[in-house]
Parts: C-alpha cells; sequence; structure tokens
C-alpha cells in the first residue's frame, strides 16, 4: 500500500493491462445502500465512517445523505457521482476486467481532516486492498 504523502498524490504504476483489472468506486458523495444507516449530517465537525457498498447493488438501492453540495441530480440519477452503470458497460464491453465486488461510499466533508488523513483513508484503502480486491479506484467527488 503507498504511503499518503502531504506533498504528492500516491502514484503507484498500473502493472497489468486494464482489460484484466477488477475497478472499484470510491466517492466522497455520501452515497450508500438504502439498507443502510445514512451517514450523520447533524454533526457539523462531519462524519468519518465509510459504507461497503456490494458490487451487485442495484442503483435503485442506492442513495445520497449528504449536506454539504446540492445532490438533487445525484438522487435522480446515483450514476452522476457513483458511475457505476458506466463501470458495468466498460467491463461488458471488455475495456476492465471486472467491476470490483465492493465499492465504498464516505461523506467527504469533514473539519476532523487529520482523522480523516490518519485513520478513515488508509482505512478505505485498506478494505480496497483486501476485501474489494480492487487492482484499481476511480474516485469521485459530490
Amino acid at each position: 500500500m503507498a504511503i499518503i504523502s502531504r506533498k504528492c498524490v500516491p502514484f503507484t504504476p498500473l502493472d497489468r493491462e486494464l482489460a484484466r483489472c477488477s475497478v472499484a468506486l470510491v466517492t466522497a458523495a455520501g452515497v450508500h445502500q438504502r439498507d443502510q444507516d445514512p451517514f450523520n449530517i447533524a454533526d457539523e465537525l462531519g462524519d468519518l465512517t465509510y459504507r461497503e457498498i456490494r458490487g451487485d447493488v442495484g442503483v435503485s438501492e442506492l442513495m445520497v445523505t449528504h449536506h454539504h453540495y446540492d445532490h438533487t441530480d445525484a438522487d435522480q440519477d446515483i450514476n452522476v457521482v457513483f458511475p457505476i452503470d458506466a463501470l458495468r458497460s466498460l467491463a461488458a464491453e471488455g475495456l476492465i476486467g471486472e467491476a470490483a465486488r465492493e465499492h465504498i461510499g464516505y461523506m467527504g466533508y469533514t473539519m476532523l481532516l487529520k482523522q480523516m488523513y490518519e485513520e478513515t483513508a488508509p482505512a478505505i484503502a485498506e478494505h480496497i486492498d483486501k476485501k474489494a480486491k480492487a487492482d484499481l479506484v476511480v474516485l469521485t467527488g459530490g
């Protein structure tokens, strides 16, 4: 796993063809499954938890809980912030190997930046590496 640096974005060269890669979505847009607890928008410091999103989730099973951006368009089409249909299309076309078995949603707003940097972000990276078994990640904002 790459060490997070304040000076640059960690870069790991891709060692295989995209057509053989598992790709996960990680979104800071507050996306989660409807059957999961929503993010805590009442805490003015932000919610540092994240939600595991099943790889086979249907778009109608997803929603947004976030209050620091206008997610009206995402409420109508979750693909605006969580492009799961596009990812599945890329896999069907053979441009990527597959959509990962799990994806991650979190609420990107926080005033607890040190805790996000030292705890939440590494936990998400570890989850993507060990449980989702993704070779690469597409990160989206809200």
